[in-house]
């Protein structure tokens, strides 16, 4: 077992997946409805689709943000335009 300071940023697992994917489980186990269940599995699903991917979990947030803005950013002059950028 490979157990060293340089380890401590990798993500956090359970079983598969990303330990966050998880709090949507454990929402449906206090809350259980159908659309807890449904929610929980939509949110793994979207989990193993950003894995898929290579992104984490911060960094599909960040490309969600740039998608979501565009790379037109009217308060800024034409010059200081930038573009899609993730320094991940």
């Amino acid at each position: 077992m490979d157990i060293h300071w340089r380890n401590t940023q990798k993500p956090v697992r359970f079983f598969m997946l990303d330990a966050r994917a998880f709090l949507a489980v454990l929402l449906f186990l206090l809350h259980m409805r159908m659309w807890t269940f449904v929610m929980a599995i939509v949110i793994m699903v979207l989990f193993m689709i950003f894995e898929r991917r290579g992104l984490t979990f911060a960094a599909s947030l960040r490309a969600l943000r740039c998608w979501i803005l565009g790379e037109r950013r009217p308060a800024q002059h034409r010059r200081s335009h930038r573009y899609w950028i993730d320094y991940e």
